[in-house]
C-alpha cells in the first residue's frame, strides 16, 4: 500500500510539472489511474480470452508487471494465502511470485515504478525556466 501510494504520488508530480493547463492535467491524472484500474485489467482480459489456444503464462506474468495496481493485488493475495481460490491462474502466480525470486522481482518492479516518474519528474523541472 505504502508503494501504491508513493507510484500515485510520483505520477501526480509527473503529470503537473508537464502540463501547464490545470484541467488538462486533472483529465490526464483521471485517465491514467482509470487505465491503471480498470481498463488494463479489461484489455489484459481480453487478449487471454482472444489467445487462449497459446501458451500464454510467460506473457501474463510479463503483462502484470506493467500495471503496479495488479502487483500489489497479487501480493496481497499471496501473503493472505488465498491464490487457490483462483484455480490455475493462482497456482502459476503461487509458483512464480511465491519466491524468493518472484517477490524480488515484484517489488523491484513497484520501485522502479516509483524511480521512473521521479526521475523523469526531476528532469522536467530542472528544464523549466520559472
Amino acid at each position: 500500500g505504502i508503494l501504491l501510494t508513493f507510484i500515485f504520488t510520483a505520477l501526480a508530480f509527473l503529470i503537473a510539472s508537464q502540463f501547464e493547463n490545470k484541467i488538462k492535467g486533472i483529465g490526464i491524472a483521471i485517465v491514467t489511474w482509470l487505465t491503471l484500474s480498470v481498463i488494463y485489467d479489461g484489455l489484459f482480459l481480453l487478449v487471454m480470452v482472444l489467445f487462449e489456444d497459446y501458451p500464454l503464462e510467460k506473457v501474463s506474468l510479463a503483462a502484470t508487471l506493467f500495471n503496479p495496481i495488479d502487483l500489489s493485488r497479487i501480493l496481497i493475495m499471496l501473503k493472505l494465502d488465498i491464490s487457490s481460490l483462483m484455480g490455475y491462474t493462482g497456482a502459476l502466480f503461487q509458483k512464480f511470485f511465491g519466491s524468493a525470486w518472484g517477490i524480488s522481482i515484484v517489488l523491484g518492479s513497484l520501485i522502479l515504478w516509483v524511480l521512473v516518474p521521479v526521475a523523469w519528474f526531476d528532469r522536467a523541472i530542472r528544464s523549466k525556466d520559472f
